[in-house]
């Protein structure tokens, strides 16, 4: 049998690929990102969106943010978020053609 030359990624690479997808592994994270691949919004609007607590939208928001998928920006009293990570439109539409 011949021996084929595989593509592998390093796994300190598939490593953080792990965690970029631990971190996404929440229905509501997943809910935010949608909404912020299409536009910016702020801490309130996404979590009226979410149908939860501000305070909870800001814990999901942070994680997020602290791991370099989004960026926020203050606007007067507001801070909008968007997408950081351009990957995560490939992530999302995957998700969106397996499960709708």
């Amino acid at each position: 049998m011949a021996s084929k030359t595989l593509k592998l990624s390093p796994l300190n690479a598939l490593d953080a690929a792990a965690e970029c997808l631990r971190t996404l592994s929440h229905p509501l994270r997943l809910r935010m990102v949608q909404m912020l691949l299409q536009e910016e919004f702020t801490v309130g609007e996404l979590a009226e969106a979410c149908e939860i607590p501000s305070h909870m939208a800001s814990e999901h928001l942070g994680k997020m943010k602290d791991r370099g998928l989004l960026s926020a920006e203050r606007r007067g009293r507001n801070i909008y978020y968007g997408i950081a990570e351009p990957g995560l439109a490939g992530i999302v539409q995957c998700v969106e053609r397996r499960f709708g």
